[in-house]
């Protein structure tokens, strides 16, 4: 638990504006605090405004009981000259901690000044001690958060233990005369060394309610730690607590015991820590047991070792955890492939467009469908091969005979965006003479086409086949010519929109049982485009 964030006592206010007031400090009330001398003001800044928390007529930023520390805001020194090297405006800075349990911390503060032409002073009021340090440059320099305050533009300087006073002065050795123009003023003051930000301070501003942050040490009593625990009484610390001799030696603080939690200056004290409850802070790889201020940790049956650094060996329940986490994970690998390869079949459907071709009117067809209608894609099944791919027959569970176009080599990067759009256009073909789109399978990577099949094979086949029949007349040659114009002319012509067939021979000329001519593979320039707008680069013939 963080100490800093601790409650205050019954019936007393923890926060004064958006500052905490753990105890010992109080507000509002003189015994909401240990002592008169932790006993704090929460008002309004002159009458208006959001309350704050006041030390003196110092404002408090924030209290940490855990440290025993105060960051306030402090005024700033500075005089300001003009270009003839007149003092137009200057005010230097003095305070004074009283005799309470406080001093500046010498450690977290650092005296600092800031000018071109400025000599920063700090001593105590009563005039016992001083120091000084010199900053000059003779341009504007960058003070950035990460340069050290060496001496140009910015100096520091530390102070020592047990300052309880402070008198700052800033001053000029040459009254601004050469570097007024960038740089009319200069200040000096203590600043805390954890969020002094050198980039914060501009060379060339003017004052401007200016004010740094400061850190004081506290104490709850000026007293050793012997000293007070003589008299219960009045002794700050409660059950489970240590106490601590300030550094600095003005007095003494109070702390939770290790394994202990809480504010060490409430009733009834710390408050055990419950380290089972916290495996991640207290490591434990057996079985634990919490202890006030500490916990136990055992190896499991069958292990040795120190539960809390890590056992050795294997127990029992090891054992059967392993031999049933074997068996796990052959269930949840088998489970875990099923999964995959449906994601992976989901995810192919929709980024080869099956969200939007689902809605056409077309016929979705599965992987496994088609896999076992072509007998798993077997050779006896291929009806040919071409550049793109090879076709097979396949049979359907209702006798329903159709041919697979199945892409070979072909990177998806080559489909473009354009794909879903165009299969759109080659469904809407509806010709005699041109072969008819089934349907399409989406689960593959690139998508398979399903055709209707054509029993008699090719043009090609029957030119060169000395034994065909088909082409025996003239009149037969002339019907399957003009069949062929008939669905070239529909699909550049006719369709809506025309499509250009881009490669045109007789291995792509199709023949029935009754010899009509059917036009085939028009959709492969659709389905593999290189993603170019013009004509002739959407060609995807083959040379023949």
């Amino acid at each position: 638990m963080d100490q800093s964030a601790a409650d205050s006592k019954p019936g007393c206010r923890d926060k004064c504006g958006n500052v905490s007031v753990p105890y010992p400090f109080g507000i509002d009330k003189s015994s909401c605090a240990e002592n008169q001398y932790l006993f704090l003001n929460c008002s309004q800044s002159d009458g208006h405004g959001p309350e704050k928390l006041w030390f003196y007529n110092i404002p408090v930023l924030n209290i940490s009981v855990l440290e025993g520390l105060m960051v306030v805001s402090l005024f700033t020194a500075y005089d300001c000259y003009n270009q003839s090297g007149a003092n137009v405006n200057e005010t230097s800075f003095s305070i004074g901690l009283g005799q309470g349990p406080y001093m500046f911390s010498d450690t977290l503060n650092m005296f600092t000044a800031i000018g071109c032409d400025t000599s920063g002073y700090v001593g105590k009021n009563e005039g016992t001690y001083g120091a000084a340090c010199i900053t000059s440059c003779d341009e504007m320099v960058s003070l950035a958060d990460n340069s050290s305050c060496s001496g140009s533009g910015c100096c520091q300087t530390s102070i020592p233990q047990g300052l309880k006073s402070l008198y700052i002065l800033s001053s000029s050795m040459n009254n601004h005369r050469n570097v007024s123009d960038f740089n009319p003023c200069g200040y000096a003051f203590l600043a805390d060394k954890r969020t002094f930000k050198a980039s914060d301070w501009q060379l060339s501003g003017l004052p401007d309610g200016n004010a740094s942050d400061a850190v004081i040490e506290w104490v709850v009593e000026t007293k050793s730690c012997e000293k007070a625990g003589m008299n219960t009484s009045s002794y700050a610390c409660r059950n489970n607590t240590n106490c601590n001799y300030s550094k600095n030696g003005q007095g003494y603080r109070c702390s939770c015991k290790d394994g202990f939690t809480g504010n060490p200056y409430l009733l009834p004290g710390c408050q055990d820590i419950d380290e089972c409850a916290d495996r991640q802070r207290y490591p434990c790889k057996g079985k634990c047991k919490n202890t006030p201020g500490n916990y136990t940790c055992s190896c499991p049956l069958g292990m040795r070792g120190d539960g809390k650094t890590g056992c050795q060996g294997f127990g029992i329940a090891t054992i059967a955890s392993v031999t049933g986490g074997t068996i796990s994970l052959v269930i949840i690998g088998v489970l875990l492939y099923i999964v995959l390869r449906k994601l992976r079949k989901d995810k192919n459907f929709r980024e080869n467009g099956g969200m939007v071709l689902k809605h056409q009117r077309v016929r979705i067809f599965g992987e496994a469908e088609l896999a076992k209608a072509t007998e798993n894609y077997n050779d006896h099944k291929k009806l040919g091969e071409g550049g793109f791919g090879c076709v097979y027959k396949g049979v359907l569970p209702d006798n329903t005979q159709l041919a697979v176009k199945k892409f070979k080599g072909v990177d998806r990067a080559q489909m473009n965006e354009e794909f879903q759009h165009e299969i759109g256009m080659v469904l809407q073909v509806n010709h005699k003479n041109v072969v008819k789109l089934l349907g399409l399978c989406l689960q593959t990577k690139v998508p398979l086409l399903v055709y209707e099949f054509i029993s008699n094979g090719t043009l090609f086949h029957h030119i060169h086949d000395k034994k065909s029949q088909v082409l025996r007349t003239w009149t037969d040659r002339l019907r399957v010519a003009a069949e062929t114009a008939l669905a070239l002319e529909y699909l550049h012509s006719l369709a809506n929109p025309p499509m250009i067939h881009g490669d045109v021979k007789t291995v792509n000329i199709l023949l029935d049982e009754d010899g009509t001519a059917k036009m085939a593979d028009f959709g492969a320039s659709v389905l593999i485009s290189p993603g170019q707008t013009d004509i002739a680069t959407k060609i995807q013939g083959t040379f023949g």
